[in-house]
């Protein structure tokens, strides 16, 4: 007897096109509703103050760099994006002569971020970059630090929102 009622069963499914007129009620329920289309150039979804787009370096309110080339950043980069070289300055203190990051290689994980005891090289918000040729693709200390001193003030209302988490 369950033979037959399950024989049955799939039949009237089969000939009435239940399954289909169950897909047409959730179609008729969303038809109405509001969208959650976001037209992009125009529009932009809200981003936390935790979002990792394109990389930027700090300075020290006196202007000097905070990156005190101690390479944890390059050591912690799973995609061994992040290339320096430093140097000894006459005080004693050692500087970077070169930092440079691969935007290709890049994953964007921010692990360089979290390792960096200095706080000096950071993630923003920026996520609407491009490149055309192979050499943009290499951020320099140049560019970073340019980028760092646009954006600090974002970055530190970033930090400021973020700051009872960390």
């Amino acid at each position: 007897m369950p033979r037959l009622r399950n024989f049955a069963d799939r039949l009237a499914q089969t000939w009435l096109l239940l399954e289909l007129l169950r897909g047409l009620r959730i179609t008729a329920r969303y038809l109405f509703r509001r969208k959650f289309t976001v037209h992009y150039p125009e529009e932009h979804t809200p981003q936390s103050p935790r979002f990792r787009g394109l990389h930027a370096l700090r300075r020290y309110p006196n202007g000097e760099e905070r990156c005190i080339a101690c390479k944890l950043c390059e050591s912690v980069c799973p995609a061994l994006a992040i290339t320096i070289e430093s140097e000894q300055r006459p005080d004693g203190t050692r500087r970077t002569t070169r930092y440079d990051i691969d935007l290709f290689k890049c994953i964007y994980c921010g692990f360089c971020e979290e390792a960096c005891p200095t706080d000096a090289i950071v993630m923003t918000r920026e996520i609407e970059f491009h490149m055309v040729a192979r050499y943009e693709s290499i951020a320099t200390k140049e560019m970073l630090l340019a980028f760092g001193d646009r954006k600090e003030a974002e970055i530190a209302a970033d930090r400021a929102a973020d700051a009872r988490f960390r």
